[in-house]
């Protein structure tokens, strides 16, 4: 799995995840910038097969990425009215998961957006990893996961929604997380401070 990223950074300065698979590679979420140096890297690496997103804030750019190496570009329905530039590439899911190949799948947890979504890729560690975006964020210290309404005006998520999400992510396996931002990597320990994380919610949630 490689990482691409826009220095010095730009927008939200996100990165976007190029997973790499036998079966064929996935981008999870878009940076804005797409030059010749990226594409001739990632065909080097044997291309895309399909774009995930994780929420509305990365679609950026998608349309180009998309005609650039001629594959479809994977949607949550609950997010189809954040789509203001729609192309043939946009293929909108529904329900809670949507397999792809090779111990990959889409999950829709919702709280951040409507749509908000994981991909789980089983063969990124022992348990399996988790790309979120910033539909999970966690902090710089890596002891708390939050699901927020808004991350930058810290509103959380009603008890509904929480409840909701926390609903959609019991029983997945993995160990490993990663985020949309550089200090946003979980290896080894991830599903036990998600547990201790969400337990925290439910505590406060019952005050």
């Amino acid at each position: 799995m490689y990482a691409l990223k826009m220095e010095p950074a730009f927008a939200l300065g996100q990165r976007a995840f190029l997973v790499l698979s036998p079966n064929g590679n996935v981008l999870w979420d878009c940076i804005p910038l797409l030059d010749d140096a990226t594409i001739d890297f990632i065909n080097s690496k044997g291309g895309l097969k399909a774009i995930v997103f994780s929420h509305p804030h990365y679609y950026s750019t998608m349309n180009e990425w998309a005609a650039a190496f001629d594959c479809p570009i994977y949607i949550h329905e609950g997010d189809r009215a954040f789509i203001f530039y729609r192309s043939k590439a946009v293929r909108l899911w529904e329900g809670d998961q949507q397999l792809l190949w090779d111990d990959m799948g889409i999950v829709h947890v919702g709280g951040h957006f409507p749509g908000s979504s994981l991909l789980q890729v089983g063969t990124l560690s022992s348990k399996g990893g988790i790309l979120c975006g910033d539909s999970f964020y966690l902090s710089k210290s890596k002891r708390h996961i939050a699901i927020m309404y808004s991350y930058p005006n810290q509103i959380l998520l009603t008890k509904k929604e929480f409840a909701e999400v926390h609903r959609k992510i019991t029983g997945l396996s993995f160990d490993s997380l990663y985020g949309a931002f550089d200090w946003q990597n979980l290896e080894g320990n991830a599903h036990d401070v998600f547990a201790a994380s969400m337990q925290r919610y439910l505590d406060s949630y019952e005050i």
